[in-house]
This record gives structure tokens, C-alpha cells and sequence, in this order.
């Protein structure tokens, strides 16, 4: 996988934001939010490895 692949669905972040906000979401709003998606993933599979599993759970997040 790309390391900037985007993990979010712009679509779907977008029309939430305007809805919720009547704001609009400009591209790279979707670029930040994947890049913490990322981050998230990377600090929960940390967590799950400590605990010797192999499956990701909620409670890593």
C-alpha cells in the first residue's frame, strides 16, 4: 500500500462536514484526516502486538 493512499471516503467526510456544519471541506482536509486514520492504525497494532495477538481490536483503538 502507497504511504499517501487515501484511507478515507472523501464523499462520504465531505457530505457529513456539510451537513453537520453547512461548511464545505476543501481536498486536503481528506489528506489530514487519512494521515491521522494512519497514525491511529499504526498506534492500535502497536497495542495489539504488545498484548501478542493477532488480531486487531476495538479496544486498540
Amino acid at each position: 500500500m502507497a504511504e499517501k493512499e487515501t484511507l478515507v471516503i472523501a464523499s462520504k467526510v465531505k457530505a457529513y462536514i456539510k451537513e453537520a456544519s453547512d461548511l464545505k471541506c476543501s481536498a486536503a482536509v481528506i489528506d489530514v484526516l487519512s494521515d491521522k486514520v494512519r497514525h491511529l492504525c499504526v498506534e492500535a497494532v502497536k497495542r495489539a502486538k504488545a498484548d501478542n495477538r493477532k488480531t486487531l481490536l476495538e479496544k486498540d483503538f
